[in-house]
């Protein structure tokens, strides 16, 4: 990679950490235990863990779309400003409906971030783009490390408002990387003969869902994330409140999880680039599935953070390689509307999840919630579309 190449990535890597760390921590474990000590049910529960993904759900297209057209940096700027700002509105939390409204909103920074970040990432050079994903990927990995055991840390000293101050303070950090970034303008594939920006928009998102290997990718990452967002959501309470494993451990899941995803990312890249998407997909997924069936087997913090470590590593080969192959097939003026729509797709297994979690545990167990997230994944390593995954190379334009 050439110089401009590897500053722009690392710095928006340095911002993406940042916010992101930020983010994470006002997740698991932190959220759900604050939406249980509000009084939140199960079901209620799994709605404010995932309603800050619906946000993102209608509008990563329209970010992703628009910073097609004016450029990425200046919406990498919003995204930012959201995200640090909205976490000092935790304080007037009162019930579950408050938290509710709030995370509703506060999804806005990941629906603006995501897609354009993605999608500059990708136009940086045509060559290596699965490696490169793998490398910024690890940037967001490394939020996710050490983002739940700071914030179960946290929750022992502060109470969880105060806790949200401090992720607003660390996202402001992240307007200097941004400001430093030199914008890449998109190429323009063909000029757009419509009389209005929404026309035009319509007209581009109608060829993006003509691409088969949109649903061939966004139905991949809908499933893992369908999967691992409810065991994200309902993990701490098992661990916790069922097991009487230590708050601490608890958070060292998901960091552990998210260490190895880290290390991950760059190899899974690698390998993708080397080996080809299917059989490096195939494998990640069996390995996933495994893992997820030996959650209700574990009593021990060992056994708890043997798992993370397999599912983290699994994780970290499948998602980069997934956005690695639907860029592969987008031109560069779409990519930020491609990003986007495959957010969208991915949004809906992250909303699903948690929702379709607190459902299962309204009529059933813990177990029963598990089996159902690894037959899941079983199912999509099975009916994988090895057809859609060979695709010819034609690009969307």
């Amino acid at each position: 990679m050439s110089k401009r190449v590897n500053q722009n990535l690392w710095r928006v890597s340095a911002a993406d950490f940042l916010v992101r760390t930020a983010y994470q921590m006002g997740k698991s474990p932190l959220l759900p235990l604050f939406a249980a000590s509000l009084g939140a049910g199960s079901v209620f529960l799994g709605l404010i863990v995932s309603v800050s993904t619906m946000t993102g759900l209608f509008l990563k297209p329209i970010f992703g779309y628009l910073s097609d057209r004016s450029g990425r940096r200046v919406w990498m700027l919003i995204g930012v400003g959201v995200f640090a700002f909205t976490p000092f509105a935790y304080w007037l939390v009162k019930t579950p409906e408050h938290l509710l409204l709030i995370r509703l909103f506060h999804g806005l920074a990941t629906a603006i971030f995501g897609p354009v970040t993605l999608a500059y990432v990708a136009s940086l050079a045509v060559q290596k783009r699965a490696t490169r994903q793998g490398w910024f990927g690890l940037a967001r990995s490394g939020s996710y490390l050490i983002a739940p055991t700071a914030s179960a840390w946290a929750l022992t000293v502060f109470e969880p408002a105060a806790v949200f101050s401090i992720i607003g303070a660390i996202s402001l950090l992240a307007f200097l990387p941004v400001l430093l970034l030199t914008e890449i303008k998109p190429a323009v594939a063909h000029k757009m003969p419509f009389k209005n920006p929404v026309s035009a928009f319509f007209t581009s998102a109608k060829r993006a869902a003509t691409v088969p290997i949109l649903w061939v990718a966004g139905s991949m990452e809908m499933v893992i994330y369908t999967a691992t967002y409810a065991i994200k959501a309902f993990l701490p309470i098992y661990a916790h409140l069922e097991l009487g494993i230590d708050l601490l451990t608890v958070g060292l899941f998901f960091s552990v999880q998210e260490g190895a995803n880290l290390l991950a990312r760059p190899l899974g890249g690698k390998l993708a680039d080397k080996y080809g998407f299917r059989p490096t997909l195939s494998v990640a997924l069996l390995v996933l599935g495994l893992s997820i069936v030996l959650l209700p087997f574990a009593s021990t913090s060992t056994h708890f953070l043997a798992i993370a470590l397999f599912m983290g590593a699994s994780l970290g080969v499948c998602l980069p390689t997934i956005i690695a192959l639907y860029a592969h097939h987008l031109h560069d003026s779409h990519l930020g509307l491609g990003m986007g729509l495959l957010g969208t797709i991915r949004n809906l297994g992250k909303v699903a999840g948690p929702i379709v979690g607190g459902l299962l545990l309204t009529f059933t167990t813990y177990t029963a919630l598990f089996a159902f997230c690894a037959v899941l994944v079983f199912l999509l390593a099975a009916t994988m579309s090895s057809r859609g995954l060979r695709q010819e190379n034609t690009d969307f334009v």
